[in-house]
């Protein structure tokens, strides 16, 4: 691989990006237009009405973001700009739930070079048959989490899933039984009329249940699984390559460091203790919490598309993008770093004063922090409820307010559950072999262009100096 190969390949190639509008896909567009402008077409799928308000929402929601200012400066000014992204980015109205995406008046499939981005079940098969449409395709990647394989222990290897393949083996998962599910419980919930209100509840414990009966933790990482499935069973000819990335955080150097959007894995943690609102965690504070900075996923994502153009292969190429296996931080180092940078610069409460930070307290089990719930939420009502009834309904607002701050505590706590006691360690042979290429160039343009290797990360520093005061600057705020 020559020292100019990536960023050569990418000239003159038409890339459709789905979900192009969201984190990571901004961060890819960014860097696609910023490292090679010759690019043919970058068209990103939006779900929106027509293609005028595709647009919009492309220069509002993404261009216009401070992400892009490097490129705004490269070109000389927002105006500058704004040429050169009606030149080359095309927005396409379309939904990944649809048939053929819902894509209209497009003529796509002549050239298109697809990149699929952070869709799920029924998505992906959708973006996969678009796909087969596309007669000079060279390339299908599709963006999945390394925690597809559930709440597993030790080491998790890059393998592939086999279709309708459950976790714990003591259900049989079947993909198109499961869809039918959804639509038969639909149906019945207008059939009475059920308030959106409960439809959402209804489908969200639907959805853990069936997720839980197979052996995944929750409602994500059950439907991207059945994805990936879905993509290796139907791929056929296509070179299919999937990245499945760690928790992914703030940008490590490109375009700039700590550029992020949104609370992402452990954010709210470090943020609402910042707050002062968060002082426990019902966590174990030697768990390995898996971080990877999002420019090094999109520096990963492009070196794969390269590099597997055209390779054709009967099971989907998997990379674990991650630092677990060879650059390892714990839930303790994490909560030691946010101690420190909050301590030293405090954020200010609604009367201007700095909020005094406390150590985070690990509740190591889970019956521990169901007791500390107990004690916080549940005892000060049965209290209440002793109390003669006219004080009672005095404090009715109170209770009920606690009684849903409880469920809700306690529906995140359950989410994040997983991740916080998590035992395994994702290996990354494949991404580290894929790392390789870029390091034998010998080239320092292309190891600074295209750097995902997690071992040259300081948390330390990172987090210190990066990740929490781009949370403050850029999500805070």
């Amino acid at each position: 691989m020559e020292s100019v190969n990536i960023i050569r390949f990418l000239e003159d190639k038409t890339i459709l990006a789905i979900c192009g509008t969201g984190f990571l896909g901004k961060i890819f567009t960014e860097k696609i237009l910023r490292i090679q402008p010759n690019i043919k077409k970058l068209y990103l799928l939006g779900r929106v009405r027509d293609a005028h308000s595709a647009t919009q929402r492309i220069l509002s929601e993404v261009v216009e973001k401070e992400l892009f200012r490097i490129l705004k400066d490269k070109w000389g000014g927002m105006r500058n700009l704004h040429s050169f992204i009606s030149e080359k980015v095309v927005a396409v109205p379309g939904e990944v739930s649809y048939d053929n995406l819902g894509v209209k008046d497009f003529n796509l499939c002549e050239e298109i070079y697809d990149v699929a981005l952070g869709t799920n079940t029924t998505g992906a098969l959708h973006v996969l048959n678009f796909a087969k449409k596309c007669v000079k395709i060279k390339m299908f990647l599709h963006v999945s989490t390394v925690y597809v394989y559930g709440e597993r222990s030790g080491i998790i290897t890059e393998d592939s899933f086999h279709i309708d393949a459950s976790l714990n083996g003591t259900s049989k998962l079947n993909i198109t039984t499961e869809k039918k599910l959804v639509e038969e419980t639909l149906n019945q919930l207008r059939a009475k009329n059920a308030a959106e209100e409960t439809i959402t509840s209804t489908m969200k414990d639907l959805g853990i249940r069936r997720a839980r009966l197979y052996g995944w933790p929750n409602t994500y990482v059950f439907t991207k699984a059945m994805g990936e499935m879905l993509l290796g069973s139907n791929k056929e000819n296509i070179p299919l390559v999937i990245i499945r990335p760690a928790m992914i955080t703030s940008t490590y150097k490109e375009p700039f460091p700590g550029w992020i959007e949104g609370f992402r894995t452990v954010d709210s943690v470090i943020i609402g203790n910042g707050k002062g609102k968060v002082k426990c965690l019902p966590a174990n504070p030697d768990t390995i919490i898996d971080l990877i900075p999002a420019d090094m996923v999109v520096n990963a994502m492009i070196t794969a598309m390269v590099t597997n153009t055209n390779q054709h292969s009967s099971d989907p190429i998997i990379y674990q993008v991650g630092s677990s296996m060879r650059n390892a931080v714990k839930l303790s180092n994490i909560s030691d770093f946010m101690y420190r940078y909050f301590t030293k610069s405090p954020p200010c409460n609604k009367n201007g004063k700095p909020i005094k930070v406390s150590y985070l307290i690990f509740l190591g089990t889970w019956a521990k922090f169901r007791r500390y719930m107990a004690i916080r939420y549940l005892l000060p009502l049965k209290g209440l409820k002793l109390m003669n009834s006219i004080l009672f309904q005095h404090y009715k607002g109170i209770t009920a307010d606690s009684d849903r701050k409880l469920k809700l505590v306690m529906r995140l706590a359950e989410f994040d559950k997983p991740y916080m006691f998590f035992k395994g360690v994702f290996d990354d042979t494949n991404s580290e072999r894929l790392g390789m290429t870029i390091r034998e160039t010998k080239s320092e343009e292309v190891l600074n262009a295209f750097n995902f290797d997690p071992t040259c990360i300081d948390w330390e520093d990172y987090m210190m100096n990066t990740h929490i005061p781009g949370l403050v600057t850029h999500v805070v705020r």
